[in-house]
Order: structure tokens, then sequence, then C-alpha cells
């Protein structure tokens, strides 16, 4: 497994014109991806987690999160959430050595505690920020911190404490997450407080996995970014917009953009061979 894998979790309807400007008003499935990557030292390695039950179901949730389930309406797809990925591949969630959390928005950190062994990867200074955080802040930014496993700050290895790097392909300054050149982090702000990409620069074609800095590959490559409700999520809109542009340049260099949300860019992703 030298290239990641992606899979959805979950998918949520929405018409293509929420996230694609100038797309049709019909309804599109807009999947919620996470990734598997197999580390040659330290084996297992999840990228985000993708939407659980955690999400959709419990009377212990809060009135917030139970809101946020109801508005979005994710529909799980079982077969494929991690642990049952995990199962297929022979492997245990206990196995699993590190997860990269790109950011903290819900369908990115909903099955963190399903892996009780793993350190986790982030911004160690979005946590902090989004902790401290009143609970309106947090709603804003889309930080539910109930998800997070109870000993996630002791678990936590900050990308910025890791080797900096200058990135290849024009992607600026960025961290090399195992100190070995095979996986970068790659800042790509704008979307959320501390959220980032991945590359992969030895992949059988370098990848880069720009997370949600759009939805749709399109949307960046022809500038159809969306406006309207769907830009009310930003957190910084000029950051975004940079960001978009420095996936556009990979993209230009003839590499391979993996979205999170993309529901039609499948060249990259285990279920398009499901």
């Amino acid at each position: 497994m030298s290239d990641p894998l992606f899979f959805s979790s979950a998918v949520v309807r929405a018409p293509e014109r929420l996230v694609l400007r100038g797309g049709r008003w019909s309804f599109v499935d807009i999947p919620v991806r996470y990734g598997l990557w197999q580390h040659r030292q330290f084996g297992p390695v999840l990228i985000d987690t993708g939407y659980t039950s955690r999400i959709t179901e419990g009377r212990e949730r809060s009135l917030s999160l139970k809101l946020y389930s109801a508005i979005l309406g994710p529909r799980l797809i079982e077969a494929t959430s991690p642990v049952a990925n995990l199962r297929r591949y022979g492997l245990a969630p206990t196995d699993v050595s590190h997860i990269i959390v790109t950011h903290f928005h819900a369908d990115h950190i909903a099955a963190l505690a399903d892996f009780p062994k793993a350190r986790f990867l982030a911004s160690g200074a979005a946590y902090e920020a989004l902790s401290g955080m009143t609970l309106r802040q947090k709603l804003h930014n889309g930080f539910f911190s109930e998800l997070l496993p109870a000993d996630f700050r002791e678990r936590l290895i900050s990308i910025d404490a890791r080797p900096s790097v200058t990135l290849p392909y024009d992607l600026g300054s960025g961290y090399d997450l195992f100190a070995d050149g095979s996986c970068l982090a790659v800042p790509l702000p704008g979307h959320a407080l501390g959220h980032f990409g991945l590359l992969w620069p030895n992949a059988s074609r370098p990848l880069l996995y720009a997370t949600d800095t759009q939805w749709v590959l399109q949307a960046i490559i022809e500038d159809r970014a969306p406006s309207g409700p769907a830009g009310l999520i930003y957190s910084d809109r000029n950051a975004a917009a940079a960001s978009l542009k420095k996936v556009r340049q990979f993209a230009g260099h003839g590499g391979r953009v993996v979205l999170c949300h993309d529901p039609y860019d499948h060249t990259a992703c285990a279920e398009a061979a499901q």
C-alpha cells in the first residue's frame, strides 16, 4: 500500500450548485472521505476518520450535534467505515499507529475514539485555539469537542513540531510528518483553523490530498468556487483563495489531486473500484 487509499464513510445529498459555481440545481451525493496508508515503519496510518454513528445516533449527544446531524442528514456507509475497512485488510483498530487530523470539523474527527493506541498528528495551535473558545464560537467553527477522545491532548503530536521542509511544486513551506520525506503536511489555510493537506511526493504519481480546499476539483481547476451559503464556512476567505491557487498550480504541474468531498474525481479513491 505505497499510495494512500481513500474511502467514503458517508454521503450527504446537496445541490451541485452549492459546491460548484454555475452548477446544476439537481442533487448529487457528496462523499465524506478518509484515507488509509501503510507507512513502512509505523504501519497503518489513517487520514481523518470521516463520519460515524456518533454523529447520527445517541441520546447523549449534545443538542448542537443533534441539530448538525439533522441539518446535514449524512447517510453512513457501514461497509466502508474505518473499522470495517481495517478488518478487510486484516487489521484491528489497535493496529493504527497514527491518525493525521487535517482539521477539526466533525466529518474528520468523528471516529477518533475508535483507535485507542493511535497518536494524532494535527495542528496544535488550532486545537488550543478551538479548545479555548466559547460554545458559540466552537459552533461557528464546526468544532464539537465531545467527539474527541478524553486523552486527545496527551496523544497529540503538533505538526509544527515536526521537521520543517520546503515543499516541491511551488507549495511553499510545510512539515515532514514522519521525518523521512514520505508524507508532507501542506498548510492550506482558509477553510478551517489549522487546515492542511498532505503530499506524497514519491507516490506512483505525486499525490496531493487537498482535503477541503474545495468540494469539487472542477471548482479549483476552472476557478468556480461557490459563493453564498458554501462560503460562510470559510475561516478566512483570502487565505482560502490563496490555498486554491496553490492546489491549481500543483495540478498544472501534472500532480494528482484528491479532495475529501468531490463526487466526481475518483482517480485515487478505493471506492471507485468497489
